[in-house]
């Protein structure tokens, strides 16, 4: 699978839910090497590997088994890889012992390491002391998050990682058109996109909207 360049700015689908949201959902996204589609973390909580396995057989693309490693690095990366996830998270509060067997290990297998700061005040203390810079540095505002009102991506973090490290930086949570827009404005590489139900108070792109219409709109809006 190419790398990401750091160049172009991509999107990232998440599917949270269940399988049938996937065989709906799923083949109204156009097929793009600029779009990334997740197995979002309740999503194979639910699922398990096979859920990825359903995704890879369907999409040609990255994937990103969003599984939060917070220990055993080296089996749930070569579990994620071999149900055929290119890319895999580890949180940022893992030790740091596990977040650098996770970024080894992802090199070793050719896959994107991504370390998840949900939850991580201080960014740079996670990132500082690791042996290598992870592929992906992903800025997170967590679902909970979202119901506290004003509660923002802190785009702060950016321009402090981007100053000591050369990893391309994810905007998670919470990013409709709008969001994304601004995400990309503020530095960001990539921006994720949550699919949800039309009666969820989260925000992200309906699964009731023309998905392929959706996401052509995303793609020109972080370009």
């Amino acid at each position: 699978m190419a790398p990401l360049d750091n160049n172009v700015r991509y999107l990232q689908i998440a599917f949270n839910y269940d399988l049938s949201m996937v065989y709906q959902i799923l083949p109204r996204i156009p097929q793009s090497d600029r779009i990334l589609i997740e197995a979002g973390t309740p999503f194979v909580k639910l699922t398990g590997m096979r859920g990825v396995q359903e995704i890879r057989r369907r999409w040609m693309g990255h994937i990103v088994a969003d599984i939060k490693v917070l220990d055993g690095a080296v089996n749930e990366v070569e579990m994620a890889h071999r149900a055929g996830a290119t890319a895999v998270t580890v949180l940022g509060n893992a030790p740091t012992e596990t977040l650098n067997l996770f970024i080894e290990h992802c090199a070793h297998l050719g896959m994107l390491s991504m370390i998840d700061l949900l939850g991580v005040g201080d960014p740079l203390k996670v990132l500082r002391p690791l042996k290598k810079s992870p592929d992906i540095i992903v800025v997170h505002l967590g679902r909970d998050e979202e119901t506290t009102r004003g509660k923002m991506l802190n785009y702060r973090h950016i321009n402090r990682i981007r100053s000591k490290f050369d990893s391309l930086i994810s905007a998670a949570g919470g990013v409709d058109l709008r969001e994304a827009r601004s995400a990309i404005f503020n530095g960001a590489n990539i921006v994720v996109a949550n699919i949800v139900h039309p009666s969820d108070h989260w925000r992200g792109i309906k699964s009731s909207d023309n998905i392929t219409q959706i996401a052509e709109q995303f793609l020109e809006t972080i370009s």
